[in-house]
Formats: structure tokens, C-alpha cells, sequence
């Protein structure tokens, strides 16, 4: 990719002025979107006892619900990565710079004010979890940076930190003492803070998630050419990377933490041949996940099918969707537990870790029919008003709206 990109590079780089959306990163956007949903719906009204990846525990149904969700943050940083590097059709690399910097912090706080609350329904700050856009905030603010560099070096420092971090792995937050934290920000996924009365904990190190973000801003550079040669590089890579996930997985010598093994039958070697680590994302993970993406944009790269018209609308408005669906699925559980407790109080209560993102009462969790059925209720009811939010966005492209 990084002599590709450096082909690109001129071509593409410092065109400023308006020019239409590539509508195929939208529709990705917008699927990976739709199917996030259904793993935040299984958080709140699934059974959070019922580990999907465990293999002692887990059913098939349950393990390939969550594993089709492993699309969404690749897919989300790889084409944060792409839009910033497609931001450079409208604005000087000084404007790009500057937007990507003051957007990044902006998700900081939005990650731990309001996705915070929307998920706890409550201000007292005992348990917080830094996730997706803490993530994507940081990662932002480095590309705020690294845009300043040649696309090709930007694309080989996110390759290398892809297929390098897992060296970092023997390093653990225990043996740094008081930089622990820092790892666990960097690295290892952990503590940042412990006590009796506040909980801070760090899900999306920034390695290899700020890797990802940095290869998909080399991705933006093949927008620039022929529709022929992209589709066909398009298809090359994300074949090879999927090639690649098969052979290094099934050699068992590098790229996750945790070997597969053979099971107490085939489906579950399977399984375990796909039960990759996510926290953070290994080698493997990633392979596993960003080949299938770049073949689905490859598939949408010529025109969007019709039933995907809904998802190129979402892949639009990704921030409002993604706060508003956490709004609507809390807001249900709230009405589902009242109705059939007569006391909504669990929904507003800080969880521990183990229970989060509530505390569900007793005989909570739902079936995973049920689950599936409330995923789709909760797609349909922000389809409106995402299309109601485009409008508003399209009449008005430019100033504070820019960073929803």
C-alpha cells in the first residue's frame, strides 16, 4: 500500500474545493454501523454472565453474534483514517490539520461526558470506561501531525505498528510500577485508576488502534485514481490480508496472544481457529477483520445496492447515530425494566466492570431471538432521525455541524 499511496500522493493531496462524498466509504460506514447496534443491544438486554468468546460456554449463535460485530472498530478507525485523508479534496493541509486536532479532543469529551452518560444514566463518575472514542480521539489528534508527512511514511508507520505491537506484549502494566497506567493507555488494556470509589478503565489502547487510523489515511490516497485500477487493488489487498489471517493463524507462531487448538468438535475448532484478540487487537485480529472490510469496499465501490441505500445514509451521520442508538437502547431498557419490575432504578445505577454497562436485576437477560428483534427495532427507529439529521447536515456543511 505505501507505494501506492506514494503514486497518489500528488495527484490528490493539495486539491482543495468541494467535491462529492465517495459513497462507498459512507455505505461501509453505515453497515458497520447497523451491525454494531446489535452487540451494544446484547450488552444491555443479553446476558452479560454468558461470555460469547468463552469456548467452555459459548454456543455457536452466541460466539458468531459477537464475532460479526469485530468488523465495526477496525472499520470505524480504518475509515477515520480514509475521511481524513479524503478532507484534503476540501481543505488545506493546515485546515485538515487544525480540524482533525480540535475534532479529536472534541470526542475526548464527548467519550467521557456524553457516551458516558447515555450508557449509565448518571453523573457520579464511579465506574468509567474509556472505549471506541476516546480511541478515535487520540487518534485524531496524532493524525493532526502526521498529516504534515508524506502519505507513504504515514501508511508505513500505521503498517508497522500493526504488525510489530504484539512484539510489546511479554510488557505488562504490573512490571513498569508507577508508568502502568501509561502502558495501559499505550498497550495492554487495564487500570488507570483503582480505588474504593472510582474506577477508570482503559479499553481501546492507542498502538494499534492509532496504526489502523494511520493505514486507512494511505487507503484515502487510492480514491484518487481510475475506478479499474482501485476496484482491483481494492480486491488484491483485502484477499491477500484474508490470506494471510488463514495462514499466520493456522502456523500458530505469531500475531495473538492465545493459540487456537483443536475442540470437542469441528464447529468449535472453527471457532477457535476465529477467536482472535480484540483487547487490544492482535496481528491476527486485524488481518481477520480489515480483509473482509476492504472487500466490502470493494463490493459497493461501483454502485450501492438498493437495500443499502438505508446504511449510505447512517455511514453519513456515524457520530449522531452512534450516541443516538446508545440513547434509544438505554431509554428501552429503562421502559423494559419498569414495566416488568415496577422500579427502573437498575438502569441508572454505575455497574462494576463485570456487569457493565448496567446492573441488570434479577432474570434480566432476554433470549438472543429477543436480542436479534430489539436490534432491528433500534435500527429502525434512528433510521428517521438520521435522515432528518442529514438533511439539517446538508443544508448546513459547514461550522459546528462539521464535528457531528
Amino acid at each position: 500500500m505505501t507505494s501506492a499511496t506514494r503514486e497518489a500522493e500528488r495527484p490528490a493531496a493539495d486539491v482543495v474545493g468541494a467535491r462529492p462524498r465517495v459513497e462507498s466509504v459512507d455505505v461501509v460506514r453505515g453497515i458497520i454501523m447497523i451491525i454494531m447496534a446489535l452487540d451494544h443491544v446484547r450488552d444491555f438486554f443479553g446476558s452479560l454472565a454468558a461470555n460469547p468468546t468463552d469456548l467452555a460456554t459459548t454456543t455457536a449463535p452466541l460466539f458468531f453474534t459477537r464475532w460479526i460485530t469485530h468488523l465495526c472498530a477496525p472499520v470505524f478507525f480504518l475509515l477515520t483514517g480514509t475521511g481524513a485523508y479524503l478532507g484534503l479534496r476540501r481543505r488545506t493541509r493546515g485546515e485538515l490539520s487544525r480540524f482533525l486536532l480540535t475534532r479529536g479532543l472534541w470526542l475526548i469529551v464527548l467519550e467521557l461526558v456524553v457516551v458516558r452518560f447515555v450508557m449509565q444514566f448518571n453523573f457520579d463518575y464511579r465506574v468509567t470506561v474509556l472505549t471506541v472514542l476516546w480511541a478515535l480521539g487520540w487518534s485524531m489528534v496524532l493524525l493532526s501531525a502526521l498529516v504534515y508527512l508524506p502519505t507513504a511514511v504515514v501508511t508505513t508507520i500505521g503498517v508497522v505498528m500493526i504488525a510489530t505491537h504484539n512484539l510489546l506484549d511479554p510488557i505488562t502494566a504490573a512490571s513498569l510500577g508507577a508508568l502502568g497506567p501509561l502502558w495501559s493507555i499505550l498497550h495492554a488494556p487495564g487500570f488507570i485508576l483503582s480505588g474504593p470509589d472510582r474506577v477508570v478503565f482503559e479499553a481501546y489502547p492507542l498502538i494499534p488502534w492509532v496504526g489502523v487510523a494511520a493505514a486507512g489515511y494511505g487507503l484515502g490516497a487510492i480514491y484518487a485514481w481510475d475506478a479499474e485500477r482501485r476496484r482491483a487493488f481494492l480486491l488484491r489487498i483485502g484477499l491477500g490480508l484474508t490470506a494471510a489471517f488463514v495462514m499466520l493463524r493456522a502456523l500458530n507462531i505469531y500475531g495473538d496472544p492465545v493459540p487456537w487448538s483443536e475442540q470437542k468438535s469441528p464447529v468449535f475448532t472453527v471457532l477457535s481457529f476465529l477467536n482472535t484478540n480484540k483487547y487490544p487487537p492482535s496481528f491476527l485480529f486485524l488481518l481477520m477483520t480489515l480483509g473482509p472490510a476492504l472487500l466490502l469496499l470493494r463490493w459497493v465501490d461501483a454502485r450501492t445496492p438498493t437495500f443499502l441505500t438505508p446504511a449510505r445514509l447512517i455511514g453519513k451521520v456515524p457520530l449522531f447515530y452512534f450516541i443516538g442508538h446508545f440513547l434509544v437502547i438505554h431509554l428501552l431498557a429503562v421502559v423494559v425494566c419498569y414495566l416488568r419490575y415496577g422500579d427502573a432504578s437498575f438502569m441508572f445505577e454505575s455497574p462494576n466492570l463485570g456487569q457493565f454497562p448496567i446492573t441488570q436485576p434479577p432474570g434480566w437477560p432476554s433470549s438472543l431471538p429477543i436480542v436479534y428483534l430489539i436490534w432491528i427495532g433500534v435500527v429502525v427507529a434512528m433510521y428517521p432521525l438520521c435522515r432528518w439529521f442529514a438533511g439539517v447536515k446538508q443544508r448546513k456543511p459547514d461550522g459546528w455541524l462539521s464535528y457531528l
